[in-house]
């Protein structure tokens, strides 16, 4: 198996998205059974494609797109934002987030602070970024942010922080 994460390419923008939706839908899904709502609009991954530092990745195994993440970076202050990481639902459970997340804090080095945020009822999400990754919880928000990522679906969002 050959994997790489590399920048996003404009061409491969609309399959990135529909693979980003398809995960979080399905991972939304699993839990509360089938939803006619989009989880993660698209207006939600143009704002962190579109966000001051944004740069987008791609994995790839054997050089087909098997996930992707969007990261924030502050090259001044070095706290960094991990906005999304996605994994496609038939890729899923086989190291692919791990790699991805390995990957992004080599290419990232200087970072001293890494902050992402999770939807509580994504315990899978939660047991990866605490349980291999080395993220704490830091806070819990009950209510939709002002950048509308995901919204709280009644269960809120954990903030989680990795500080070097």
């Amino acid at each position: 198996m050959e994997f790489k994460l590399v920048i996003v390419e404009e061409q491969d923008f609309p399959q990135y998205k529909r693979d980003m939706q398809e995960a979080f839908q399905l991972g939304f899904e699993k839990v509360y059974g089938k939803c006619d709502q989009v989880i993660l609009p698209e207006k939600d991954i143009d704002h962190s494609i579109n966000t001051p530092g944004a740069i987008c990745y791609k994995a790839l195994v054997d050089n087909e797109m098997v996930g992707g993440c969007i990261v924030v970076i502050d090259n001044e202050t070095n706290y960094n934002h991990l906005h999304i990481l996605y994994v496609k639902h038939n890729v899923q459970s086989k190291g692919v987030g791990k790699m991805i997340w390995d990957n992004i804090e080599a290419l990232h080095p200087n970072t001293k602070v890494w902050e992402t945020c999770t939807p509580c009822f994504e315990k899978r999400n939660i047991h990866f970024y605490t349980n291999k990754c080395g993220f704490k919880i830091t806070e819990r928000i009950d209510e939709i942010n002002e950048e509308g990522f995901i919204g709280d679906h009644g269960e809120g969002m954990y903030t989680l922080k990795k500080i070097y």
